[in-house]
């Protein structure tokens, strides 16, 4: 397991679990971000990392994306 934050661009991965406070977790659960799901890393731009999921594209921060684990 590794954080989405590491993948690579183009990567397709399988979320494993989110971390962080509750609250955080929640968040991302409402945007998709659950175990099980299927998420590809589009792009990082400035800070933030880019990723496909569920016929979406969300901008999510690094910070963010290193609290989900693939």
């Amino acid at each position: 397991m590794i954080p989405l934050v590491l993948a690579g661009s183009g990567t397709s991965c399988v979320i494993k679990k989110t971390g962080g406070p509750s609250a955080v977790r929640q968040h991302l659960e409402k945007l998709g971000f659950v175990p099980g799901a299927v998420v590809s890393v589009v792009a990082e731009f400035h800070g933030n990392v880019i990723v496909k999921i569920k016929d979406s594209r969300i901008a999510i921060s690094r910070e963010m994306a290193g609290k989900i684990m693939v």
